[in-house]
């Protein structure tokens, strides 16, 4: 619990405005030599907040369906801070999305939880590059499913959650707006804070130990798995016609110890299209692979582990966004 609300009270602290400026002074020509205080700031920030609804609806339709709606609520907030050649950017991304079927249960269709703050220095003003510190954290808000069984959960918040802190070079092209991260020195970190789940082995952490003859515990499962390796970032955006813009965030992964050369992929592709200022329509696409992540299926009414998979996500959305 102590590290849930050190987190939290770090996005806290960062995301206020309280130390988005800093102030300096100038001395005005006047008799009395008055001092007025001018406002002087390195920072640059951005909240963008959207809501998605899909819907369809069906009514004696002939071909048969399912009267659906879903939504999804989210919103990315950053901090950047660039001062000569110093620069320090901060970005917190909150997805949660629902969806409900005639005759089916609410279900989850998005939980995210992300923050990435990147710190650099360049010699000077006219590189590209950047001696960087990478940090970032993932996690989710709620209990996911293996629909339908909703009676146990297989993934809950902080299990997992995930850390990457390592240091290398980055390259900032702001003209093309390409990021390009190389760590050869990453330490990742895989939390699983819910012992269950732990016991289970789940997300890559040793499971726990039982007696083969009495079936009793005898060493309960790793809350946390620590790994050292290699990371990779790509972070590119364009926009290919007028209104169409595309995203692309890519993120490989391979451990040193434990099989090195087997890489995990995150790799989202994303685009927007831009009806005007409020309103806009996208395509997201989420590929995820980790070796350490086995994969669940219910079999006889059993959720039975079955291997590492590759995970696929695809959203369609149609909504609103308001930027502050």
């Amino acid at each position: 619990m102590r590290l849930h609300f050190f987190i939290l009270g770090l996005f806290l602290s960062l995301f206020s405005n309280s130390f988005a400026q800093s102030v300096d002074t100038i001395k005005v020509n006047k008799p009395d030599s008055i001092i007025i205080p001018k406002v002087v700031s390195y920072w640059k920030s951005e909240n963008i907040i959207g809501f998605d609804l899909n819907e369809i609806a069906f009514v004696n339709w002939n071909a048969g369906g399912n009267s659906a709606i879903s939504g999804l609520i989210k919103g990315t907030f950053t901090r950047k801070y660039q001062n000569g050649n110093l620069k320090w950017n901060n970005e917190l991304i909150m997805r949660y999305g629902v969806s409900k079927q005639d005759g089916v249960e609410l279900r989850k269709t998005d939980d995210a939880l992300q923050f990435t703050s990147t710190f650099g220095y360049r010699k000077d003003t006219t590189s590209n590059w950047y001696h960087s510190a990478k940090f970032n954290f993932n996690t989710q808000f709620t209990s996911g499913y293996a629909y339908p069984n909703t009676e146990l959960a297989i993934s809950k918040p902080f299990a997992p959650a995930y850390t990457f802190l390592g240091v290398g070079a980055e390259f900032n092209n702001k003209k093309k707006n390409l990021q390009l991260y190389i760590s050869p020195l990453t330490l990742k970190n895989t939390m699983v804070l819910d012992q269950r789940l732990a016991d289970q082995g789940a997300f890559g952490v040793d499971k726990a130990i039982y007696d083969p003859l009495t079936g009793r515990k005898i060493r309960s499962g790793k809350n946390s798995r620590t790994e050292l390796g290699f990371l990779f970032t790509n972070n590119y955006k364009t926009e290919i016609v007028k209104n169409i813009k595309l995203e692309n965030k890519l993120t490989l992964y391979s451990d040193y110890i434990n099989n090195f050369g087997n890489i995990d992929v995150d790799w989202q592709l994303q685009l927007d299209f831009i009806v005007n200022k409020y309103v806009r329509a996208n395509i997201n696409t989420h590929v995820i692979y980790d070796d350490d992540i086995k994969a669940k299926e219910e079999i006889a009414g059993e959720q039975v582990i079955v291997g590492p998979k590759i995970q696929l996500k695809q959203m369609l959305g149609v909504g609103l966004i308001y930027s502050i």
